[in-house]
């Protein structure tokens, strides 16, 4: 299991903008595909992006696509997610995700989560 911890989330307003970041203890860090997820209140957790092992490939839900980011820097074993011209829809709580494979997927069912971080976005 690799540990994650998650931070960045807040209220901003519609429009602005947030940057989530996850830390990763993990030596093997560059041997995982990492991924953003979401859950909002009384739906069930969704997709929100995902990046190789080495960076190269992203790949992102068609609801953020244009508006989200995800970066990643295997040297400091982190990645990040960021946010521009943010919605109310979405408000939810963001997790992390570390899954041990070098395509550009993160399998829930494998995958390692984060405590996730709460965001915000108010009309």
């Amino acid at each position: 299991q690799v540990q994650l911890v998650e931070s960045g989330g807040g209220l901003v307003q519609a429009g602005g903008s947030l940057r989530l970041s996850c830390a990763a203890s993990e030596r093997t860090f560059d041997s995982y595909a990492m991924g953003w997820f979401r859950q909002a209140p009384g739906k069930e957790r969704e997709f929100v992006a995902v990046i190789s092992c080495d960076g190269v490939n992203t790949y992102y839900a068609d609801s953020v696509k244009g508006r989200f980011t995800i970066s990643r820097d295997n040297a400091k074993s982190s990645v990040w997610l960021q946010m521009n011209s943010l919605k109310p829809e979405d408000t939810a709580v963001y997790y992390c995700a570390a899954d041990r494979q070098s395509g550009v997927v993160v399998s829930t069912q494998s995958a390692s989560w984060g405590q996730g971080t709460q965001v915000t976005v108010s009309s």
